[in-house]
């Protein structure tokens, strides 16, 4: 039987709970609109309605709440990738357009600022390694048995469905969301053709 004592940790456990949830979820939303320097703590509490002693006793310091940021972009990338089937060259590109569309901006910027900033960096790093993770999980069958040659194709595919790639299709030429997505079809399918003899 649960005592009144017990009533009130769970309740204040859960209360942690949802603030630290809501000041990610509104840190998430400064850092897809601003780029990262301007993100502030004070900006984070003010977005978050909690005071700046809060996110600081959530979380430490910037650093903390951009670890937190990272887990809850990278649990929602993961689905949006995942929703994808192996194999399915258009639909694996839809998908990555998809979150491209909603993180691209941000991710360009994280990238731009991580040779500045060390906790960009580290994160950078995994999503490079999780990009490489999926494309082998999406293109695995059609990719070459041999070690050196496998991973070869890779960092080519990589290189045709880097966020910078989008930029430039999206942002910089301006094209539609469906050309882009044609253009980078185009691209995978000639990665996976493998090199003209």
């Amino acid at each position: 039987m649960k005592t009144t004592r017990t009533y009130i940790q769970s309740g204040r456990a859960e209360t942690k709970v949802a603030t630290r949830a809501r000041i990610i979820a509104a840190a998430k939303d400064l850092f897809l609109e601003k780029a990262f320097e301007d993100v502030t703590l004070v900006s984070i509490a003010k977005a978050s309605g909690v005071s700046h002693q809060t996110v600081l006793n959530h979380f430490e310091s910037k650093t903390g709440v951009v670890l937190g940021v990272a887990e809850l972009m990278a649990e929602q990338t993961t689905a949006a990738r995942y929703a994808a089937q192996p194999g399915d060259v258009s639909g694996t590109i839809c998908a990555l357009v998809g979150e491209y569309e909603v993180m691209g901006d941000a991710n360009v910027r994280w990238a731009m600022s991580a040779d500045r900033f060390p906790e960009l960096a580290a994160e950078m790093d995994k999503a490079r390694a999780f990009h490489q993770e999926w494309l082998a999980a999406m293109f695995g069958d059609e990719l070459p048995t041999e070690r050196s040659d496998r991973e070869q194709m890779v960092h080519a595919l990589h290189a045709a469905t880097d966020v910078y790639v989008w930029k430039l299709l999206r942002r910089d030429l301006r094209l539609s969301r469906a050309e882009t997505e044609k253009t980078m079809t185009d691209l995978v399918v000639g990665v996976l053709k493998g090199p003209r003899t």
